[in-house]
Parts: C-alpha cells; sequence; structure tokens
C-alpha cells in the first residue's frame, strides 16, 4: 500500500496471488471478517523482506465487476492486510487488482484487459514503477493463470498446492 521510495537499486522481487496464497479462498473476501491466513503466510513475506526482496501482491478481483462489492472495499481490505502484517514484523510494498471482467454485470468493468491475470499487466506495471531485478524474481499463485502472468512477464512462476506458504518458499522457490 505504500508508494515507493526514490529508489535507483534494483532489487529482486516477489510477486504473490492474494486468494489462495497469502489466504484461504473463501470466495470474495472483501472484508477483515472473511480472511483466513495461510500457514506461514506473515513468516513468508517477513522472509522476503529479510532477504530484499519487494513483495507485491497481484489479485484479480472479478467480485467488483460483478457488482458483490466496491473498489473501495478491496482498497480499505488491502490497508488491513498491510496493518496486519506490519503487526507481525513483514511488509507488502503494494497491492494492485483488476476489478475487470470480459462478462461483467456493471457495463464499466466489462474489459478483456492486459492486466487481469492470464494477463501480465499488473506485474508489468509495477515492474516499470519499481526498480525490479527481472531476471531474479518470481510470482507464486494458486492457479495456472498466475503462473501463465509471470511466464508473460519473463520472470519465473510457481503452483502453489496450498499448506505451508513458509515451507513451500522454502524449499521450492529459495531451496
Amino acid at each position: 500500500m505504500s508508494e515507493p521510495q526514490i529508489l535507483t537499486e534494483a532489487r529482486r522481487a516477489a510477486f504473490l496471488d492474494r486468494d489462495g496464497v497469502l489466504n484461504i479462498d473463501n470466495g470474495f473476501a472483501h472484508q477483515p471478517g472473511h480472511v483466513q491466513w495461510v500457514k506461514g503466510a506473515m513468516q513468508a513475506v517477513a522472509l522476503l523482506n529479510k532477504r530484499g526482496y519487494f513483495v507485491f501482491v497481484v489479485t484479480n478481483q472479478s467480485g467488483i465487476a460483478r457488482g458483490l462489492y466496491t473498489e473501495q472495499h478491496v482498497r480499505e481490505l488491502h490497508a488491513w492486510m498491510a496493518d496486519e502484517f506490519k503487526a507481525q514484523g513483514a511488509r507488502i510494498d503494494e497491492f494492485v487488482y483488476c476489478p475487470h471482467h470480459p462478462e461483467a454485470e456493471i457495463a464499466q468493468y466489462r474489459i478483456a484487459c492486459a492486466c487481469r491475470k492470464p494477463g501480465p499487466g499488473m506485474l508489468q506495471d509495477l515492474m516499470k514503477k519499481w526498480p525490479v531485478q527481472r531476471e531474479h524474481s518470481f510470482m507464486i499463485g494458486d492457479r495456472e493463470t498466475d503462473v501463465t502472468a509471470a511466464t508473460a512477464a519473463g520472470i519465473a512462476g510457481y503452483l502453489f498446492p496450498g499448506g505451508n506458504l513458509h515451507a513451500f518458499l522454502t524449499q521450492r522457490v529459495l531451496g
């Protein structure tokens, strides 16, 4: 949620899907009471921070396009999530979301856009905004669309099968 500081040195970045990676995907979470953290999520983000990675959350939020909740709900939830991570000694550098869906109920969101995963738009926009070292960056998602977005953005993509995110990160991604 924070604005980027004036940074000139490129750093590695970890792009994380939200629902199914950081929190249990219970369908259209848009309030703090809907969030159940994935085991090891806080520790995984703290480890990435300690190792010098930017940490970004990139999430499709078609519930906006479906009229289930608003962009303001998502922004408020992301601010709350950032505070929860901060309270555990972890930092999310920025949250981004795509509110679009090609079959949206709400006309203004009925768009087939490059930001909606599997499109790479959200990742590419973050790489333009922040000094990201692409060749050592990666994405973790719980769907093939996340891995496809990572590949299209020119970074490694990992499919998280659930369980403990910290264990997955240390055993499968960081080695």
